[in-house]
């Protein structure tokens, strides 16, 4: 175990503190960008953002996790890049599935079309009930108005109906034709 840590070195103080610096400089960048709220188009900036993402991505893999083009790292660099390659594709087909989502399933909505409610729901009319004669009409409180009764419908249309038994309907029966 000893000679595995003597052949392998895993970086000196000095490689560390670069790595760390580096990192909280990458860290900072994009932070300083957002919180600030500099005046730039929002597309570059969310381009910065995830530059500034992937150079950090790439400093840790070589300042910490020691990833570099030696031969005994052969393997570890091509783990890495297929990780890479199949976090890039699972990164790019979602985006894509959200944005055909986006376009394909959600309406447009035109939110100055749309109406104000009021504070406040206007008052009914008082109604006026001393014109009406012999009734006596100051105890009683004002009646809510009445919906308007729907049309009578014309049923002796439909086939294979039978409307002698409701009442108020005198129609024949037709008969249903298969």
């Amino acid at each position: 175990m000893a000679e595995h840590h003597e052949n392998n070195t895993h970086g000196s103080m000095g490689q560390l503190m670069t790595g760390f610096v580096l990192a909280a400089i990458l860290t900072i960048i994009p932070f300083a960008l957002v919180m600030s709220e500099v005046e730039m188009n929002r597309t570059l900036l969310i381009g910065i953002v995830m530059v500034l993402a992937a150079v950090q991505i790439v400093v840790h893999l070589v300042y910490f996790l020691h990833v570099n083009r030696h031969a005994e790292q052969g393997w570890t660099v091509a783990g890495t890049l297929l990780s890479v390659i199949i976090l890039a594709i699972i990164i790019v087909g979602s985006l894509w599935v959200m944005h055909n989502m986006n376009v394909n399933m959600m309406p447009e909505m035109d939110h100055s079309a749309m109406p104000v409610a009021p504070a406040e729901a206007p008052a009914a009319p008082a109604m006026d009930h001393s014109a009406m004669p012999g009734m006596d009409h100051s105890a009683m409180p004002a009646a809510p108005a009445e919906a308007p009764a729907a049309p009578a419908m014309d049923h002796s249309t439909m086939p294979g109906m039978d409307h002698s038994s409701m009442p108020g309907m005198t129609t024949t029966t037709q008969p249903a034709s298969n």
